[in-house]
């Protein structure tokens, strides 16, 4: 198999996405910086020292709110262009200068959160009261107050910004600038290998040789980095300690979840009944897989095998609009107008560069529609990643449309619920179009390996890895690449006891992903998928009408997870919708082998 990795010049445009929604040119984009520069000096010589009344205060978060969303313009025009190709020193360029802009701009905002929470709680109160649009930002300031900082500490903290924001950035580089993969062979035919090809590419190969040799080709590569990168994630985590130290927290968990509005319960209970209740179903799949392709065992290289490799449907980039727009409509036809646009004014860049942040993401600058990234390699699997990340643009365009600046974003608790609502709308879409024995079970193994094995085992193990090197940095033990390595080898070999042969080489899967860098987010694409999962099945039974799932969308950040499920009657306060969840997977993964025996019935 010949694959080569593009790189950015050499892809097709048309696919790309197009930033010239955020800024015409380049020199828009300076202007725009320097517009902002000039707007922070204006705003702190207003308001310094000087917000002594409730006019004040509001006038001031009116204006806050007005340049904090320019300066989120020009930090995702920066950051999209970096994500697209890493390689590139203009990219570099521009995302080290705002990121010095960025640090004096912190230093110079700094006295503003650290006023508003030195206010007495009558006078915000007061002018939480007028103003609508301010409301819920004084009510945060008033919670955060016995968490707060000196004016003092915060000042010399954003003197740091650039440092102690620095061991993502220093992940990225090594992983996409540095990590350099060399071919491997197999039979005497010389194979390329990248990040990219690797995840997208040999880890779904039915070829079990291929596929074998590119994980032991690739993890071998990941060891030669793996002490600098342990060292960058326990300063990454240090950080966090630090910071929930000075914060009056006695665990960096605790200090986490604090921003999420999410009890350690909910938390804890997220992890600990998967782990317990769904290992054994998920161990079944593997079988199934075993079974299926004659294995005499079963590795960590085999647990992507599509179940019926032959029968993987190809798809165009043009085919994946109209399954998208005809899946999607049952939201009715503001959202699929909104589909609509996000191809004809290219929100998405697909092709697969070197350079290019692996995966996929969603950045939805506010009002700005969404600019979606993808790695596109023409599986139909990559049809559910694309309603993934719309769901995200969805949940941002009825968010920026219904709420101010302000008050779009939800708990990050809450953040994948819409995007994995649509990967089963998807599914569900797709089953209705053929009654296909086949093609039957390749949608609801879709759903297991690609919805429910991604969110509620890939990203659900690395919060349990992620619960363990936070419990190890608040016992105030050491952390190494050793220690990261086993701590992530016994999270792996616990889920998969027996069924699955994990070598050693699958404790370093913690180098694989980003999400480590971002809090506690990994835990968070199981808990949305629960929601998502509850609503569904009420929406397939027409027990919820869903036009109240467009208004949990709408409301945005304005409530809290527990909050925006009581809209659609799901309660997050008891394990009841996660154990359902885990019964309906368990369920799909009976159904899948029952299909099976009547595929082979029928030959």
């Amino acid at each position: 198999m010949d694959k080569k990795v593009l790189k950015r010049h050499e892809v097709e445009e048309k696919y790309t996405w197009d930033l010239k929604r955020l800024f015409k040119t380049e020199k828009d984009y300076d202007n725009a910086v320097n517009e902002v520069m000039d707007l922070v000096d204006k705003f702190q010589e207003n308001y310094k020292g000087k917000i002594k009344s409730v006019a004040l205060i509001n006038n001031a978060l009116n204006d806050y709110r007005h340049l904090t969303t320019k300066l989120n313009y020009v930090g995702t025009y920066q950051n999209l262009h970096l994500s697209v190709d890493q390689t590139n020193e203009e990219n570099v360029m521009r995302s080290g200068n705002i990121g010095i802009k960025y640090a004096e701009i912190g230093s110079k905002l700094t006295f503003f959160s650290s006023e508003l929470k030195a206010l007495n709680d009558e006078l915000l109160n007061e002018a939480a009261k007028v103003s609508a649009d301010n409301n819920l930002y004084i009510k945060e300031i008033m919670k955060d107050k016995k968490h707060s900082l000196s004016a003092e500490v915060e000042q010399a903290l954003s003197e740091f910004s650039q440092v102690l924001g620095s061991t993502y950035p220093m992940y990225d580089k090594v992983k996409f600038s540095d990590m350099k993969f060399d071919s491997f062979e197999i039979d005497g035919k010389e194979y390329p290998m990248s990040f990219t090809l690797f995840e997208n590419e040999w880890s779904y190969d039915s070829n079990h040789k291929v596929r074998r040799a590119a994980f032991k080709a690739f993890y071998e590569k990941l060891g030669e980095y793996e002490n600098g990168l342990a060292h960058n994630y326990q300063t990454h985590v240090l950080k966090e300690k630090a910071y929930a130290t000075l914060k009056g927290f006695d665990s960096v968990i605790d200090y986490l979840l604090y921003n999420q509005d999410v009890s350690r319960d909910m938390y804890d209970r997220q992890i600990d009944l998967i782990m317990e209740y769904l290992s054994k179903p998920m161990q079944k799949f593997a079988k199934h897989i075993k079974d299926i392709y004659g294995l005499d065992k079963l590795t960590y290289a085999d647990l992507h095998l599509a179940i019926d490799d032959e029968f993987e449907p190809k798809v165009t980039i043009e085919e994946s609009r109209e399954y998208s727009i005809n899946a999607l409509s049952i939201y009715g036809s503001e959202y699929t107008e909104m589909v609509r646009k996000s191809f004809d004014e290219r929100w998405i860049d697909f092709p697969q560069n070197l350079g290019k942040s692996t995966g996929g993401f969603c950045s939805s600058p506010y009002q700005k529609g969404s600019f979606i990234l993808l790695n596109w390699n023409s599986q139909m699997s990559e049809v559910f990643v694309l309603a993934h990340e719309l769901g995200h643009a969805g949940h941002f365009y009825y968010g920026g449309k219904n709420q101010n600046a302000f008050n779009t974003r939800p708990s990050l608790y809450f953040i994948e619920a819409p995007s994995t609502m649509n990967e089963l709308i998807m599914a569900d879409y797709l089953k209705k179009q053929n009654n296909d024995l086949r093609f039957n079970r390749w949608v609801l193994s879709t759903i297991i390996s690609r919805t429910y094995y991604h969110n509620f085992v890939t990203h659900l193990l690395e919060a349990a890895y992620q619960r363990e090197v936070y419990k190890r940095v608040d016992d105030k033990k050491p952390l190494s690449a050793k220690v990261l390595n086993e701590l992530k080898l016994n999270v792996l070999k616990k889920f998969w006891g027996d069924t699955v042969e994990i070598d050693d080489y699958a404790g370093r899967t913690w180098m694989r992903q980003p999400h480590y860098f971002m809090g506690l987010y990994p835990y968070t694409y199981s808990a949305g998928l629960t929601v998502a999962t509850a609503t569904f099945e009420k929406i397939k039974n027409n027990e919820l009408d869903i036009n109240r799932w467009l208004d949990v969308l709408s409301a945005g950040g304005t409530k809290n997870p527990l909050e925006l499920a009581k809209m659609v009657d799901v309660d997050l306060s008891t394990e009841k919708p996660l154990l359902e969840t885990i019964k309906s997977i368990s369920n799909i993964i009976n159904e899948i082998v029952e299909l099976t025996d009547k595929i082979n019935e029928s030959k």
